[in-house]
């Protein structure tokens, strides 16, 4: 098999809000910006990896899904307990920096794990726990 990972799927409840964080504070590239029925389905990806790609999608919107899953899936996103996505930098320190100056919820400062990975960790404005791996 020849597989790739084309795209993964991240919630948000404010798009102009995931769109500051991840376009302007990670640096992503903007693909495509869709608006279907009042809502909001962003396609963002880091420079030069065009096949690579992160829908920032309205949450709870899976048909079939039920209300009180709704209320569920959102009350998780609150605590940044429902999605996660783990990117790498080159210089973690300095993206740290970046980060947190943009006024993201920082939940872990750069740190050696016991594991071999140096990484941090923040949330996205719809609560999403990003975390951050120094390549090595």
């Amino acid at each position: 098999m020849d597989l790739t990972i084309h795209s993964t799927f991240l919630p948000h409840n404010d798009p102009d809000a995931a769109l500051g964080f991840y376009r302007d504070t990670l640096g992503f590239e903007v693909r495509n910006d869709v608006d279907y029925g009042g809502l909001r389905w962003i396609t963002v990806g880091p420079k030069g990896q065009p096949e690579t790609n992160i829908v920032l999608t309205p949450p709870a919107i899976t048909p079939g899904i039920t209300e009180q899953e709704r209320r569920t899936l959102v009350e998780m996103m609150a605590k940044g307990t429902y999605a996660m996505i783990i990117l790498a930098s080159r210089d973690l320190d300095a993206t740290f920096e970046k980060v947190q100056a943009s006024g993201a919820e920082v939940i872990q400062e750069p740190t050696d794990q016991p594991y071999g990975v140096r990484d941090c960790a923040f949330r996205d404005p719809a609560g999403n726990h990003v975390r951050i791996n120094q390549v090595r």
